[in-house]
């Protein structure tokens, strides 16, 4: 297995994780960003693609597995001081800022999805080993990550690699098709 940093050419890849990470949270947002009219996916791919932001490829290292890309991981680190959440901000997305919130100052793990065919190859394990290399070169003393309730297998795997559960928080639906109740946030110390 191979652990690379993704580049803007991995954009495709990159959303299809994103997505995966979330439930289709992301391209639920996608749709209302671009309107009836727009691409979902494109705007997605841009915003991967780009030199900034939180989604950019800056921020993702892929797994491969003989050449081909398994996994992804994707994070950075949260603010010292988080902002308060700015009230105009979607119902959808507050939980998960409130979760952020409790974890300033640590590495955070916002996307870890490897594609179907690669589960059980250890590709998360190798992701999460890396995860917390990253977190001690930038000199954090944490790992944090939120996780849907629904996801089992990411549950018992960051269980098994010492995260701790910290909170949780209902998961505000509106008119996006999740089975998900709650955002759990984990914490690991290094």
């Amino acid at each position: 297995m191979l652990i690379r940093g993704a580049t803007a050419a991995d954009a495709t890849h990159l959303v299809r994780f994103i997505n995966m990470a979330a439930d289709d949270l992301p391209l639920h947002f996608w749709k209302k960003s671009v309107g009836p009219e727009g691409d979902p996916w494109a705007y997605g791919l841009e915003r991967a693609a780009r030199e900034t932001g939180g989604f950019s490829y800056r921020n993702a290292w892929l797994a491969e597995v003989e050449g081909q890309v398994a996994a992804c991981l994707l994070g950075y680190p949260a603010e010292d001081e988080p902002a308060p959440i700015d009230p105009d901000t979607p119902p959808i997305f507050v939980p998960l800022l409130e979760l952020e919130a409790l974890a300033p100052g640590s590495w955070y793990l916002n996307v870890l999805a490897t594609y179907a065919a690669f589960r059980g190859q250890g590709c998360g394990s190798a992701l999460l080993a890396y995860a917390e290399e990253i977190t001690r070169e930038l000199g954090r003393k944490t790992i944090s990550l939120i996780a849907e309730d629904t996801h089992h297998d990411a549950l018992r795997l960051y269980a098994a690699k010492g995260y701790r559960e910290v909170a949780r928080r209902p998961v505000v639906k509106g008119d996006w098709a999740v089975d998900a109740r709650e955002w759990i946030l984990f914490l690991k110390p290094l």
